[in-house]
């Protein structure tokens, strides 16, 4: 029987998903579990290898029992197991040739963006503290430039071996969520009260730090160091140094895997 899980977790105390030596990583705290309950060794095959630091909604994995453990009841069996940061919100059998490494489908991440004047501690660990009165406006045209089929080389980090960088983005959209005042002062003052700006890119797969380098190159256009006209350059300039940095990894969450 093939099991499919659907795994949520807050990466900030791991190495991200990919099971490395000496390093605590989400693919290794759960096969842990699974081979503590069937007392054998198991591996299992996630669909996305977040990096160290990165927060996810609902990744994927499976792995192959021959328990007589029913497949929808495996998330309650783990979840008494895994560490608080990791949960399984679904498990659910599928068929044997079901593999999410060789299977097309969308991935949709969201990039936080905490702006306002001074940090919140309470987003320390899953927004990106920017100070400086972002133009939303201008970002949005930006994105608007990132969307479709393209070669992103230019959005890429360093160590991407892939056979292609063509990826095709099918939204790129920026939410803005103005927080409840915080200081004694005006409630009007947009960077004393601040707001949550959310980046939320759809795509058919994406390169190594390819979310991140976005976010980043939208808060330099946010910023006034890059024009919303530029983006088309960037891409077509293939130079990665063209494009701004990349983003920390704590304010990427993967929202959804859709299959």
């Amino acid at each position: 029987m093939r099991i499919l899980l659907v795994v949520s977790y807050d990466g900030t105390n791991y190495c991200g998903w990919q099971k490395q030596n000496n390093c605590i990583t989400i693919q290794g705290e759960v096969e842990k579990a699974i081979s503590e309950v069937l007392k054998e060794d198991v591996e299992i095959i996630g669909a996305s290898r977040t990096d160290s630091g990165v927060h996810a909604n609902g990744n994927l994995a499976i792995f192959d029992t021959d328990s007589s453990i029913p497949a929808d009841r495996w998330s309650k069996v783990l979840n008494q197991i895994l560490p608080d940061d990791i949960v399984i919100q679904e498990s659910k059998e599928v068929a044997d040739e079901f593999n999410p490494r060789y299977m097309k489908f969308s991935k949709t991440y969201e990039y936080k963006i905490l702006n306002r004047s001074y940090p919140l501690p309470t987003y320390n660990k899953s927004a990106y503290y920017v100070y400086g009165n972002l133009n939303v406006d201008a970002m949005k045209l930006a994105a608007n430039a990132l969307v479709g089929e393209h070669d992103f080389i230019a959005f890429a980090g360093a160590g991407s071996q892939v056979k292609t960088t063509v990826r095709t983005i099918f939204s790129i959209d920026i939410i803005e969520e103005k927080l409840d005042p915080t200081t004694l002062g005006d409630s009007d003052d947009l960077l004393k009260t601040g707001r949550l700006i959310k980046i939320r890119v759809r795509g058919d797969g994406f390169l190594y730090n390819m979310v991140r380098i976005i976010a980043g190159t939208l808060v330099d256009v946010g910023m006034g160091r890059i024009k919303p006209e530029d983006i088309k350059g960037i891409i077509e300039s293939k130079d990665r140094t063209k494009a701004g940095k990349t983003a920390p990894a704590h304010g990427l969450t993967l929202l959804e895997i859709e299959i």
